[in-house]
């Protein structure tokens, strides 16, 4: 039995290589890709007027810290706008996001992720624990992606690491912002925080930035861009494109599709702040469907 969660991974190594396929050559669903068993839960999507909590940072602190305990407490997930980051800069990661994925598949594979290590080009991580392949590629970074970049692009590497580079900075002050509000709205006083560092920095608390990526699918009703899961930080923020493709698991409800909003970055609750909360905010089960 495994002690740790780095040692289930090391148990369910996927070989990436002989697996990977470049999926703009596709025109049919592959067996490995092919998702057959039925969802047990259903989709909510036809209830309308339940929707994604959205909340305006620009608004009053302690209005926020009310909005924000509630969407964790019956959602585990909410969206934020008037969020400090620039549009810009969300334009320019996303930009570089694309540009590693339109990369000819050797290309990519010179960054891919050992069965051992946590950053890299490859599945995600959570595929060694399912017998089905995802739609789906990914590129995690932790630290400076320097040394990824320079392989990936040889002549523009610079560019695209300032680019991740600031947006990680800009991040990592939204996330000390939102532990704020969330650990407010847990009635915690900022000296009983001091811990997290929210008097200072995250230096010491590095959080990794994952690129996702999911090809328009020849067969979107029974692939699964990514598979339901929890994730196991406190939180994640997520910026989305334009396409629809993120669902997240409401009781009572089913499965409801998180509409991209612009500008808008997407907060779900993790394991850590489920424990964190005493079971107060429930870890959001998430997923992505394919896209056409």
């Amino acid at each position: 039995m495994s002690s740790t969660l780095s040692d289930a991974f090391r148990g369910k190594r996927l070989n990436l290589q002989h697996k990977l396929l470049d999926f703009t050559s596709l025109k049919e669903l592959p067996d490995l890709y092919t998702w057959t068993e039925p969802d047990e839960y259903h989709a909510g999507q036809s209830l309308a007027s339940e929707s994604v909590p959205v909340i305006d940072l620009d608004g009053p602190t302690a209005v926020n810290v009310n909005l924000i305990g509630h969407a964790c407490k019956t959602w585990g997930v909410f969206q934020v706008i008037n969020h400090g980051i620039p549009t810009a800069l969300l334009h320019n990661a996303m930009c570089t996001s694309r540009s590693l994925f339109t990369l000819p598949t050797e290309q990519k594979l010179k960054v891919a992720r050992s069965p051992d290590a946590f950053d890299g080009y490859g599945f995600a991580r959570i595929s060694s624990f399912f017998s089905k392949l995802m739609w789906y590629e990914g590129f995690t970074n932790v630290g400076s992606p320097l040394d990824h970049f320079r392989q990936l692009w040889p002549q523009d590497y610079n560019m695209h690491c300032n680019v991740v580079e600031e947006y990680k900075k800009e991040m990592k002050k939204l996330a000390e912002r939102l532990m704020c509000l969330i650990l407010r709205s847990l009635g915690t006083t900022r000296e009983d925080i001091k811990w997290a560092g929210l008097n200072g920095d995250f230096k010491d608390h590095p959080s990794p930035l994952n690129l996702n990526y999911y090809p328009a699918c020849p067969d979107r009703d029974r692939a699964m861009g990514l598979a339901a899961h929890t994730d196991s930080s406190l939180f994640t923020i997520l910026y989305q494109n334009s396409v629809s493709g993120l669902q997240v698991l409401r009781e009572g409800t089913g499965w409801v599709t998180v509409p991209p909003v612009w500008d808008a970055l997407v907060v779900n609750v993790g394991d850590m702040l489920h424990i964190l909360s005493n079971g107060l905010y429930p870890s959001v089960l998430h997923r992505a469907v394919a896209t056409r």
